[in-house]
């Protein structure tokens, strides 16, 4: 199977039909070993969860923003499997004041919050858990919104911090290639997760995704997305990182024609 014998980290699986619990299931399916990790009132929702996937998996204790937590979570699995293969950053958060097409009057404490939960967490649970995977390599896999081109209706900070996340991916897979670790992004398409649901103007998004996408597009299906991941955390790509895979139907290469005719990007 395709990541038999994998021992695997995902973060964020909050919702039975968000993209964090489809990757779960898809890597159980495909042979991982997997455990999953939540912090603080919403651990006992991941507890739940994870009594749902196919085989129930333990749940660490991981604040995404707190570096001890990270070095916790690195010496329980060091002391359970002796090594990290792969593991999954599907964190965001921005306070309301970030999102909602209130871009110009966020104030820096909330772009900072977002910034710091969404994107720079990768870089500091990547450092945490770097010596179980230095000395074997593996893959590192985040969770993107497209946003090379685009500046999103009411996605606002979050935009941003996506942005930021992306950059943040090449700059890790420059300084972890050294010790064989790949890192990547996966941008999904639009997928309606309770989280998804708490961003403004996301009904919109969602409603004309599927008739842009030359692959037509499911919100409601996110296995195409954990499925991708899942390839990414194999060995059958071991020359990709620093890269953006696009798993959305085919929606970001496809321009639209304005009123006048003229076509433009969507």
């Amino acid at each position: 199977m395709l990541l038999e014998g994998k021992k695997l980290l995902v973060t964020g699986v909050l919702d039975r039909k968000s993209i964090a619990f489809s990757i779960a299931e898809e890597a159980q399916k495909a042979g991982a070993e997997i455990v999953l990790t939540s912090f603080g009132r919403v651990m006992s929702i991941t507890q739940m969860m994870a009594k749902r996937l196919p085989t129930q998996p333990d749940v660490l204790e991981l604040d995404a923003t707190k570096a001890e937590d990270a070095a916790a979570v690195c010496e329980e699995l060091g002391r359970r499997w002796g090594r990290l293969d792969g593991w999954v950053h599907s964190i965001a958060n921005a306070p309301e004041d970030a999102l909602g097409g209130n871009f110009l009057n966020t104030p820096w404490e909330s772009a900072a919050t977002a910034y710091r939960i969404s994107a720079f967490s990768l870089k500091q649970i990547a450092v945490g858990l770097l010596p179980l995977m230095k000395e074997h390599g593996g893959s590192i896999v985040a969770l993107d919104f497209d946003n090379s081109v685009h500046a999103w209706p009411s996605y606002d900070w979050m935009g941003v911090s996506k942005a930021a996340l992306v950059a943040i991916v090449r700059y890790l897979a420059r300084d972890l290639g050294r010790f064989g670790i790949r890192v990547n992004a996966v941008s999904a398409g639009p997928v309606r997760t309770i989280a998804a649901k708490g961003v403004p103007g996301f009904g919109l998004v969602e409603e004309s995704w599927g008739k842009r996408a030359p692959l037509g597009w499911d919100t409601t299906d996110p296995r195409p997305v954990g499925r991708s991941v899942c390839a990414l955390l194999s060995d059958y790509l071991p020359a990709t990182t620093g890269e953006v895979i696009h798993v959305d139907g085919g929606h970001h290469a496809i321009g639209v024609a304005t009123p006048d005719g003229d076509p433009k990007h969507s």
